[in-house]
């Protein structure tokens, strides 16, 4: 699903030569830097290295590998992914030698997780798994998105479901932050047959998908700015923030929360009464005529008498009783 030698070919174009020192002119046709130099830069052989990126090479060592970062200029998530990337071969679970999936893949959140779920009242919640796959929500995620939000992937939502595109006022952002998650997902867990279906399929189905992925970036789900834009109450601007859930592998809950005072914490107010209201329509929809008997006053009323006598009809039109 994933491989390092796509990750370190991807990631040696990105370096400037100029930032480590190799000097550049107009004849130099390679974007970043060549095997060759990598190799120098990172005190190890250029046979060794041309095999790393052809996946020829045996597991590289530690120390091997922190000068390969150091060289490409790798962040912490990066670096960790490098790693990751590999050891998968050495990485074989009990669970997975005995065709059990690993714990916290299965998409069942216990109760005491929903119980605190439930306690975020004021801000749109959910539990993730590391698919996307949104696993349970609050009233008021199910509000923003319009729909039940359990069952809901939100890598297809977003790009795969047009229809819902001017949900995220940041669309493309959201898509290099869903496939930067998806990238670091499958250095994690390389096994996960429903996570390798999910990647073919925006693959088939989105060609920015595709330019993205062949660009190998990773990005971790910490926190961060997030913009929506719902069809009833206009631009929400908030703030998400990631919450690991210890034990669940792969799960965590995701609150989008407003500022105090600011505009979308007044969206999210209305959104909520929104709901409030429609749901209440919902859930105990009155027949036509208890309406009708509730909306009539208690009193009785006489109808005022007619100033002049009615007109009997002719007998052709009169309605038989």
């Amino acid at each position: 699903m994933d491989d390092l030698a796509g990750f370190l070919r991807t990631r040696r174009s990105r370096v400037d030569p100029g930032a480590v020192g190799i000097p550049t002119d107009s004849r130099r046709r390679v974007a970043g830097l060549r095997r060759e130099e990598v190799a120098h830069l990172s005190g190890v052989s250029v046979d060794y290295y041309v095999r790393l990126e052809q996946g020829r090479a045996t597991q590289p060592s530690e120390q091997v590998l922190d000068a390969l970062a150091g060289v490409l200029d790798l962040d912490e998530t990066e670096r960790g992914h490098l790693y990751r990337l590999a050891r998968q071969r050495r990485r074989r679970t009990k669970a997975l030698v005995n065709g059990v999936p690993p714990a916290g893949s299965r998409g069942r959140v216990r109760p005491e997780v929903l119980r605190v779920l439930d306690l975020v009242a004021d801000a749109p919640a959910l539990i993730m798994d590391h698919r996307l796959d949104v696993l349970a929500g609050n009233r008021l995620a199910g509000l923003l998105y319009g729909r039940s939000v359990p069952g809901l992937n939100t890598a297809r939502h977003i790009f795969l479901d047009e229809a819902e595109r001017g949900l995220y006022a940041d669309w493309e952002t959201c898509t290099l932050d869903v496939v930067g998650h998806l990238r670091l997902a499958a250095g994690q867990h390389p096994e996960d047959p429903r996570l390798a279906s999910l990647i073919g399929e925006l693959a088939m189905g989105s060609e920015r998908f595709r330019r993205l992925w062949a660009r190998a970036d990773v990005r971790a789900r910490t926190h961060g700015r997030k913009a929506y834009r719902h069809p009833l109450v206009g631009l929400l601007e908030l703030h998400q923030e990631n919450f690991a859930l210890p034990g669940e592998s792969g799960m965590e809950l995701l609150v989008l929360s407003a500022a105090p005072g600011s505009p979308a914490e007044d969206g999210l107010r209305l959104l909520a009464g929104l709901g409030a209201d429609s749901g209440a329509e919902r859930v105990s929809p009155r027949p036509a005529a208890a309406a009708s008997a509730l909306s009539t006053p208690s009193t009785p009323s006489t109808p005022p008498a007619p100033s002049t006598p009615p007109t009997p009809a002719p007998a052709s039109t009169r309605t038989a009783m």
